[in-house]
């Protein structure tokens, strides 16, 4: 355990944290979360909606135009980055016009009237993620780029126009060549690349391994956030697909449904307190003999209540390894009863609207997410579950911290 929690600390830790500090995933991870007030906006249209049945055109209007502001902002958000803040416009503008060409042999295929195909919301995260990366990678080669000697008298805004025009011009002519004149099925290429992915994740083990990537992440207090780029995109699909379900009146059977949702995992069922499920462990701390923990409980109580758990996480958790286990064990155990009790004997229901309000206390917003009592029985087991895995392991540590204190 000891030459294991040394590579941790020593190897894969580092590693983690500069692929977390990278430009590119952080470009990518800041344009969706710059999204969130859209997603939130849109998932209480999604919630009246359901109610009253008349708010899906701005459901439309937030939520179904999200893909469209990612190929703008990855784009955007890099020159930021990069230091090239000239170009954040013209790249940002042509990351959309590159999905934008990519999308629409799809969109006429399917006849979609206006601005309501899915390639432009959640389910063209992928390929905006990568048109805008593309865009961004053209850009920044030619981000120093100049036509003119630096002497040039021609006015510094000419010359920046005629400079972007290359740049753009590789962009536009690259992907109506791709699309067009070849005719290559880009969107369709990406959205199979892709796929295998949201399927891995949607069945019991591809949830359980999902979730012990986060807990392991975050226990040696590397922000999971990192992981943004590759499992939001295919979250936010899944709850799209969900509430389409639902809008179209059909029958929402355990089978139809997507359960590896944001609503299933922080606002349904799982992450009870925060990633990790820690607001049973908080409780204990707060109860504890010890000062250090009462202190550390105390203060994450209130921030514990809105699945806030940053300060449990850094102040007791992360490279202790006595609490490392048990949150590993978080990941490893409770999908595996959300997918029993709902997948498999369908004993509560599956969340079938968008609810992105993940600092919504539970149970409040697992009571308006399902209106269910099973939900409500089925969040209990969960948050019964977590506090005996916690239980053993917070009364070693507990014992440790009395003992050093004495």
């Amino acid at each position: 355990m000891k030459k294991f929690m040394n590579w941790l600390e020593n190897s894969f830790a580092p590693a983690m944290r500069k692929v977390n500090s990278n430009v590119w995933i952080l470009a990518v991870k800041d344009s969706i979360m710059q999204i969130l007030p859209f997603i939130l906006l849109g998932s209480l249209f999604c919630i009246i909606a359901i109610k009253f049945g008349s708010f899906w055109t701005p459901f439309g209007w937030t939520m179904g135009v999200v893909s469209l502001f990612v190929a703008f902002l990855i784009p955007f958000n890099l020159m930021e980055k990069k230091n090239l803040r000239k170009q954040r416009l013209i790249a940002g503008m042509s990351g959309l016009v590159l999905f934008l060409i990519v999308i629409t042999p799809q969109v006429v295929a399917d006849g979609t009237i206006g601005f309501g195909h899915e390639a432009l919301g959640a389910g063209g995260m992928f390929i905006a993620i990568t048109c805008g990366l593309f865009s961004g990678l053209i850009m920044n080669l030619f981000g120093k780029f100049s036509f003119f000697k630096e002497d040039s008298v021609m006015p510094d805004f000419v010359r920046a126009w005629f400079d972007a025009m290359l740049p753009i011009g590789i962009v536009v002519i690259t992907g109506w060549v791709a699309v067009d004149i070849l005719s290559v099925d880009i969107y369709s290429g990406l959205v199979s690349v892709f796929k295998p992915l949201a399927g891995f994740i949607e069945t019991w083990y591809g949830f359980t391994i999902a979730m012990f990537v986060y807990t392991f992440l975050y226990s040696m207090g590397i922000s999971t956030w990192v992981l943004t780029p590759v499992f939001s995109p295919v979250r936010l699909a899944a709850s799209a697909a969900n509430v389409a379900l639902a809008a179209s009146g059909a029958l929402l059977t355990a089978d139809a449904l997507h359960l590896v949702t944001g609503e299933t995992i922080y606002s349904t069922y799982l992450w009870i307190g925060g990633t990790g499920c820690t607001l049973p462990l908080v409780i204990m701390m707060m109860l504890s003999k010890d000062k250090y923990h009462k202190a550390i409980g105390t203060a994450s109580l209130v921030p514990g209540i809105f699945n806030i758990n940053e300060p449990v996480v850094f102040g007791a958790i992360a490279w202790n390894p006595i609490l490392m286990v048990p949150m590993w064990l978080q990941g490893l155990i409770l999908p595996g009863i959300v997918w029993l009790f709902t997948k498999v004997i369908h004993f509560a229901p599956i969340p079938a609207m968008l609810f992105d309000a993940w600092y919504m206390p539970f149970p409040v917003s697992t009571w308006l997410i399902t209106k269910s009592v099973n939900a409500l029985i089925l969040l209990a087991v969960v948050a019964a579950v977590s506090t005996l895995i916690w239980y053993p392991f917070f009364k070693i540590d507990e014992k440790q911290r009395l003992v050093a204190e004495n």
